[in-house]
């Protein structure tokens, strides 16, 4: 889908790809708030949805940082819709790159943890990038439980919004 003027990348699901290589189904899975939803939280012990979106940027900035080779500071202070753009555009960049990478390139995409231990691409397939999906989920709950769920003209099965 072409992305709507002065919309964030994702606002609709890009085109699929014609093909499937280890690269187009990792782009693919990469490829949706008031302020009382970003300060709610269930429980005292857990995080509030503002926290998570910083746990989410965090996790698309170490993606973006090993797929991409970019040094970047997730810590920077933001407000909501700059931290949501900078997510969005962490995921757009490291998907264009996963689309046209070749399997023997996956190994240049590892992982360097802060003990020096170099972990392979497979770790941010069930780490960073289906965390972050599961805790957009999460979001997605809490937005339905302070009165303002997701529209009803956004179609996940298609990734479109219906006019």
């Amino acid at each position: 889908m072409a992305q709507k003027a002065g919309s964030h990348p994702y606002y609709e699901l890009p085109e699929y790809s014609e093909s499937f290589t280890a690269g187009t189904v990792a782009s693919r899975l990469i490829d949706g708030l008031r302020k009382e939803d970003l300060e709610y939280r269930p429980t005292l012990e857990s995080r509030s949805v503002a926290e998570t979106i910083d746990h989410i940027h965090g996790m698309t900035s170490m993606v973006l940082k090993s797929v991409c080779k970019i040094d970047i500071n997730p810590t920077e202070d933001h407000n909501f819709e700059e931290k949501r753009a900078k997510i969005l555009m962490n995921l757009k960049s490291v998907s264009a790159i996963l689309k046209t990478a070749k399997a023997e390139e996956f190994e240049n995409f590892n992982i360097n943890l802060r003990n020096h231990e170099s972990v392979p691409f497979w770790f941010f397939i069930n780490g960073q990038i289906t965390d972050s999906i599961w805790h957009c989920g999460q979001i997605s709950s809490f937005r339905r439980i302070t009165g303002n769920p997701i529209s009803s003209k956004v179609s996940f099965f298609r990734g479109e919004v219906k006019d």
